[in-house]
């Protein structure tokens, strides 16, 4: 991981980032309960967005800011570091949280959607629409790519990579289609190989044809869910008594892991109902604040489409 200066630029993705809407802003901010002085971490701070707002309302304080993709850190810092405010950058994997001497922290969030800025750079490769190179890398350090995966996978690797990570119904199909049509080079190449592998009635069900397949990749090339799942331990150790952590999910594989966890930590005792009395010594670490998901208005589904798969869970850590 590296600390950020905030003397880089961002390049040739710099206006796709001008462009960032944060999701649900209001809604975050409100649920993290800010105040003046306060010490809070943006683990995934994307254009700054959330941050920005942040920094308003916790004057004095300190705002510790994380993102695996450099470019994006480079922007958000620069940006930032003009409100005067004490910013400090990360150039780091959200899951590192807990190894970055942050303490007493009195709030924390996280957006674990892909950034409106790396969907629409096509380079980057995250885009079913836009053609570039099979990446989907959120940090361009990382050694796997998607073309690795697209190229090298065994066919029945794919499907089930396709299954376990995408929901996608015809799995085999887009798994035979992909292995026939080696090499693949461009993510347009492997859009229309999508398009082609399923019925022409696929979109009136599913969406476009390559989402699913996209996603999955995306989540693999990443390691989105391993990362989901030891960041939420970090966040829950660092934060003080009576600090707020919201995280913003946006598929239903992201949003499992975040309830299935906060319902664990949400309860003292994790031994079968059936045992007379409880031998694991689990305790509550915190509390559930949203009894369920808060989602984007219609208003802002209607401004940012992108928002619409959005759900947002806040809890609070036990004093």
């Amino acid at each position: 991981m590296a600390i950020k200066s905030g003397q880089n630029k961002v390049g040739g993705g710099r206006s796709c980032l001008l462009k960032h809407i944060p999701v649900m802003l209001n809604e975050v901010i409100d649920s993290l309960n800010l105040k003046k002085g306060n010490t809070v971490v943006d683990a995934t701070v994307g254009a700054g967005g959330h941050s920005a707002e942040i920094l308003k309302h916790i004057k004095g304080g300190k705002l510790f800011c994380l993102d695996r993709d450099e470019d994006a850190i480079n922007f958000a810092e620069v940006k930032l570091l003009q409100s005067g405010e004490f910013v400090r950058c990360f150039h780091t994997n959200f899951e590192n949280i807990a190894d970055l001497g942050l303490e007493n922290v009195d709030a924390i969030t996280a957006d674990f959607g892909v950034s409106s800025y790396q969907i629409d750079t096509a380079e980057r490769g995250f885009s079913y629409m836009k053609d570039g190179k099979l990446d989907m890398r959120m940090d361009r350090n990382d050694a796997i790519t998607a073309s690795d995966i697209v190229n090298t996978f065994a066919e029945k690797k794919i499907e089930n990579t396709l299954r376990e990570f995408g929901g996608e119904t015809y799995s085999k199909q887009i798994a035979a289609a992909i292995v026939k049509a080696r090499p693949i080079y461009t993510t347009l190449q492997l859009s229309n190989i999508c398009k082609h592998a399923v019925p022409e009635s696929y979109h009136k069900f599913y969406g476009h044809p390559a989402k699913k397949t996209f996603q999955a990749i995306r989540i693999v090339v990443n390691e989105e869910l391993k990362a989901i799942e030891k960041f939420l331990d970090g966040a829950i150790k660092v934060l003080k008594p009576g600090g707020r952590l919201a995280v913003l999910t946006f598929h239903s594989l992201e949003d499992r892991i975040v309830k299935h966890k906060f319902m664990r930590e949400n309860i003292d005792c994790l031994c079968d109902k059936n045992m007379p009395q409880c031998i694991c010594s689990h305790k509550a670490s915190i509390k559930i604040v949203t009894k369920h998901p808060i989602e984007p208005s219609v208003k802002e589904v209607m401004d940012n489409p992108r928002s619409a798969s959005a759900r947002l869970r806040v809890i609070e850590k036990l004093k």
